[in-house]
């Protein structure tokens, strides 16, 4: 699948089969997310955030308590931290936090540089319903 915000080839998470037959595609370039299938819609494609309100605080035994890591995908941090087990906490990763990692910081900058100001707005991504 490409990518709707930059172009590029996007990659499928893999998931276990459930009740409402979904697929999560990521671009490992912008981040950006598309979701085919699920009960509510056939395609969704998340709008843009800003970088305070993108990313979720990594959680993982090897992490140090003293410092706020970017969850990015797949067991890693924005800055590269990979550990087994490694999750997105329900709270918000905050860059401008004092103990927040300078290398996800700035990581989670790049990337947020990567989307173009036209897919920034609120109707910038096309999500197309089911119809009855």
């Amino acid at each position: 699948m490409e990518c709707d915000v930059c172009g590029r080839v996007m990659w499928r998470w893999p998931m276990l089969p459930g009740l409402w037959e979904e697929e999560i595609w990521s671009c490992s370039w912008c981040h950006a997310a598309t979701h085919v299938g699920g009960e509510w819609f056939e395609v969704a494609r998340p709008m843009y955030l800003p970088v305070g309100m993108r990313w979720e605080r990594a959680v993982a035994d090897g992490l140090p308590d003293n410092v706020s890591h970017a969850f990015g995908i797949f067991d890693t941090t924005l800055c590269g931290i990979q550990e087994a087990g490694m999750s997105p906490s329900k709270y918000w990763w905050l860059p401008e936090r004092e103990n927040a990692c300078g290398a996800c910081r700035q990581a989670a900058g790049v990337i947020d540089d990567r989307w173009p100001q036209a897919m920034r707005g609120e109707n910038a991504r096309v999500s197309v319903a089911r119809r009855p």
